[in-house]
């Protein structure tokens, strides 16, 4: 009896050890930040931003999104300016959900948005072992944004 449990401790332990031994990629897991390329001084911010999605166009609508949403709730700290977020507020995006739901489900935040096709960077592919990501650059007019939140009561000044 003794003999058996220990053939099957043994054998436990082997298979752990040899489980352990696996190589895991963390490829697809990765995520991409958002990058400052270039701070216009207009109240613009041109920026490299991720997305992905099943399609092309999936993508880049979702790297837009990201885009808008790491101005306002992150702010910008990879690149070549630094951009505190415009809502400091804690736990702003779920305070405000509606708000922002609305926001980005309706279409709105593309009228603070401006394609920088003039940008090297846009349109880059990333592959990973399930989904694409591809970067865009866009013009994001953050005054204009700031103005936006602010009459909408979201922002407080």
């Amino acid at each position: 009896m003794k003999t058996k449990f220990c053939l099957i401790l043994c054998s436990f332990l082997f298979a752990m050890g040899m489980n352990s031994c696996k190589s895991y990629s963390t490829k697809a897991f990765y995520t991409f930040e958002t990058e400052c390329m270039d701070n216009a001084l207009d109240g613009s911010v041109v920026v490299r931003a991720w997305g992905q999605g099943s399609s092309r166009s999936e993508a880049m609508e979702q790297a837009k999104k990201n885009a808008l949403r790491d101005v306002i709730f992150k702010g910008l700290k990879k690149g070549q300016c630094n951009f505190k977020p415009l809502l400091f507020e804690v736990n702003a995006q779920e305070k405000y959900e509606n708000y922002f739901n609305h926001f980005f489900g309706s279409g709105e935040y593309t009228q603070f948005l401006k394609m920088d096709v003039t940008k090297m960077g846009s349109g880059v592919k990333a592959k990973s072992q399930t989904r694409d990501s591809y970067a865009v650059v866009v013009r994001i007019l953050r005054a204009d944004l700031e103005k936006k939140l602010i009459a909408d009561n979201i922002l407080k000044k």
